[in-house]
């Protein structure tokens, strides 16, 4: 007989660092991971798991009419309660900071199933940014039974929070073993956008800068002010192409095509699969992002990056050198390219701050443990 351990993902960034996960516990016999699809982003989590041979065990179907998170969390409350009164699992691995995160973190702990938060700890100490993100994850950590922090930084955060250090464990961000996985597979460019893009950049030369731009806080005259930036950094270093994967939100794709279509060495395209988003970064002279993601995977190609943002909680990537936080003031961002083109620098492989690709190991034997000594107090208890 084996426990179940559902493992929640609701959007592809969820996916892609609960994958690992899954993996691993598959090599243990007593443990069988069950991914759940929460179907806040549907379409795209079922890509994301692809190039590691998975796919969502679980779907539960949502109809969203207005967005607002409200209403997603509403919805997903009642299906997760439901599923885990089902099934029965022995625990539930929610991931990260998102609306599924939270839903999930709330059914577990109400029908006192141990809660396992995966990349525990991130913090930038102001609720409004990134919102909704520091709010729902500062609640997870006040009902989760296991912390499982990526970084020691992000274990002394919720150390200070008091929490009990026997539940903290570092185990290094499972986004790495991901990367390690898929860009060992060395999988051919999907996207006819990148695809194109390449061939281009093979047959004249050339450098690439990735841009990704999604976040709410960034929505509206920041968004304005970062892609003014983009331009003139295009403008200003005529070897530069841009890759734009654009936000599926329709005013935020309004915003990106008005104001970068036409120019001749921007490449907008839709949302990159993963593959393809890691050949895009691994082949990047510079980033330009808001993503938190990209702040974790670029280190492990010594990419640098400027994040535009006005906080970040990945601040490993900017003590060690990978990564600088910029805001969206167009004029520093123009400068801080300018420079990081004009040196060429490229930074040290090999030494990403976020893990060495062996973390999704570390997640299982603390889940082995919590499950274990929660056994021997259900058996003490009889």
């Amino acid at each position: 007989m084996t426990d179940e351990v559902l493992l929640l993902a609701g959007t592809r960034p969820e996916a892609l660092k609960v994958a690992p996960v899954a993996l691993a516990l598959e090599e243990v016999p007593w443990l069988r991971p069950v991914i759940v699809h929460s179907g806040q982003h549907v379409g795209m989590v079922e890509q994301a798991l692809v190039p590691f041979g998975l796919r969502p065990d679980v779907f539960l179907p949502l109809r969203r009419e207005i967005g607002s998170q409200a209403e997603l969390v509403s919805a997903l409350l009642p299906r997760l309660d439901e599923l885990i009164v089902r099934r029965g699992p022995a625990a539930v691995l929610v991931q990260g900071d998102t609306s599924t995160a939270l839903a999930g973190a709330l059914a577990g702990y109400w029908r006192g199933v141990p809660v396992a938060h995966l990349e525990a700890g991130l913090r930038t100490g102001d609720l409004g940014s990134p919102f909704p993100e520091e709010g729902n994850r500062q609640m997870i950590a006040r009902i989760a039974a296991l912390h499982l922090a990526p970084t020691e930084a992000a274990a002394r955060a919720l150390r200070s929070e008091s929490l009990p250090g026997k539940q903290i464990v570092v185990t290094g961000n499972t986004v790495v073993d991901a990367l390690t996985h898929v860009a060992g597979a060395g999988l051919p460019a999907r996207s006819p956008v990148l695809a194109g893009l390449e061939r281009q950049l093979d047959a004249e030369g050339g450098r690439l800068v990735l841009t990704t731009l999604h976040r709410r806080e960034s929505w509206g005259l920041p968004a304005d002010r970062v892609l003014a930036a983009v331009r003139s950094v295009v403008d200003r270093h005529r070897d530069v192409h841009v890759l734009l994967p654009v936000h599926p939100n329709p005013a935020v794709r309004a915003q990106v095509l008005g104001a970068l279509q036409g120019h001749d060495r921007i490449w907008i395209c839709e949302p990159l699969d993963y593959p393809d988003l890691v050949r895009a970064l691994r082949r990047s002279a510079l980033v330009i992002t808001d993503s938190g993601g990209i702040q974790e995977e670029a280190p492990s190609f010594g990419v640098p990056v400027l994040v535009v943002r006005d906080s970040t909680e990945r601040t490993e990537a900017v003590d060690a050198g990978y990564a600088w936080l910029v805001g969206t003031d167009d004029t520093r961002i123009v400068a801080e390219a300018d420079w990081v083109l004009s040196s060429g620098l490229r930074l040290p492989t090999g030494r990403n701050p976020f893990g060495d690709g062996q973390a999704a190991g570390r997640v299982v034997s603390a889940l082995r443990r919590l499950l274990g000594a929660r056994e021997r107090e259900l058996v003490g208890a009889g």
